[in-house]
């Protein structure tokens, strides 16, 4: 079964995010209050060849098997620690296809964009 395990947000463009008990999805513009939300794009690095670009990565998401699979290498990282938004377990987020809706048991929902490029 799919489940939420964490929430995170930050409103500062930091490798992390802290854990919240929870948040607010806003249609349009992503995760209330989080560095990256917003119509445009807020990824420094987007911003700096074009700032009216499309925001297509307003929500991340990253499946706890992921930091399972990173432990076992070595890096012991928690929800939030990379970044995420919303850490889910039990579904293989990177089979999605784009388009796909996530449907959360709260209401909200996010669409599938695409994979997030790591950043520096």
């Amino acid at each position: 079964m799919a489940t939420v395990v964490a929430v995170c947000a930050s409103p500062l463009h930091a490798f992390s995010k802290a854990r919240q008990p929870q948040i607010q999805l806003v249609a349009g513009s992503g995760v209330d209050g989080d560095a990256h939300a917003g119509a445009t794009v807020k990824h420094r690095s987007r911003v700096a060849r074009d700032p009216t670009q499309p925001n297509l990565r307003q929500v991340h998401l990253l499946h706890v098997e992921m930091l399972a699979i990173l432990a076992c290498l070595g890096h012991e990282v928690s929800p939030g620690d990379i970044g995420e938004n919303i850490t889910t377990s039990g579904i293989d987020l990177l089979a999605l296809p784009q388009g796909t809706i996530l449907r959360f048991g709260s209401g909200g929902a996010v669409r599938i964009t695409g994979l997030r490029n790591p950043c520096g």
